[in-house]
């Protein structure tokens, strides 16, 4: 059995889980917007659970729902929720999305995802992993339409995307009356090109504030910015 891999206030089991905990998730769980103070959290394709706990560490929120489709992540997700000092706040829903939406009359302050996106092209012969990183897994299209009914009137959605699919999400988003208001866009090192894009939506049309992230100077040489992002979290930093 691997071992959990353990942050500064949790650890979290990943070895039923097809994708592993990875610099994408722990970017977006210490960036994702927290102004708006919110009471009701929901993570949507929730994996491990790591975005739940790092934003059940982050935040005062007394309801964090998550929801998970693959029964073996959604049983490790649930042992991660329950061995963590914020069981009391934490549930996981086993469904799909859209049975949820379907579901829940309920809306939520804040929602996160980090949602399966790569193509075909990229497929593996590994099922599970393909379920959970591939875009056809969840619609981005099917996101949205679910985050416009979830989410409450002044709430805020998080996600990371690849940065090559900032542009046209961004117009799928427009469609669903969602508008980015932070971007926060990722590069390894300064010379390399941008690789993720983790944006902020509202339902509010607003100036668009963009950042750029560089995570190394050199190999395991990581930047200021990034260790000041995330220092909160890893335990070696």
């Amino acid at each position: 059995m691997s071992k959990p891999f353990r942050f500064k206030q949790f650890s979290v089991s990943q070895e039923y889980c097809a994708m592993k905990i990875g610099t994408d998730s722990v970017l977006l769980g210490a960036w994702a917007r927290l102004d708006s103070q919110p009471n009701s959290i929901l993570d949507i394709g929730a994996g491990t659970g790591v975005l739940a706990l790092m934003l059940a560490q982050r935040s005062g929120a007394e309801l964090i729902d998550a929801i998970e489709i693959d029964d073996a992540a959604y049983e490790q997700c649930v042992g991660n929720f329950e061995a963590s000092d914020w069981g009391d706040r934490l549930f996981c829903y086993h469904a799909s999305l859209d049975e949820f939406t379907e579901e829940i009359e309920d809306q939520y302050d804040l929602i996160i995802s980090n949602p399966p996106f790569y193509t075909d092209t990229f497929k593996t012969e590994n099922e599970e992993r393909n379920k959970a990183r591939f875009e056809d897994a969840m619609p981005f299209t099917e996101l949205l339409k679910s985050v416009s009914k979830l989410l409450s009137p002044t709430g805020q959605f998080n996600l990371v995307i690849p940065f090559s699919e900032e542009n046209s999400f961004i117009e799928l988003a427009a469609k669903e009356g969602l508008y980015p208001s932070h971007i926060l866009q990722v590069r390894g090192q300064e010379s390399s090109p941008v690789k993720r894009s983790l944006i902020c939506f509202t339902f509010e049309k607003q100036t668009i504030k963009t950042q750029e992230l560089i995570i190394e100077i050199a190999r395991h040489q990581y930047t200021k910015e990034y260790t000041n992002l995330t220092k909160d979290f890893y335990l070696k930093l």
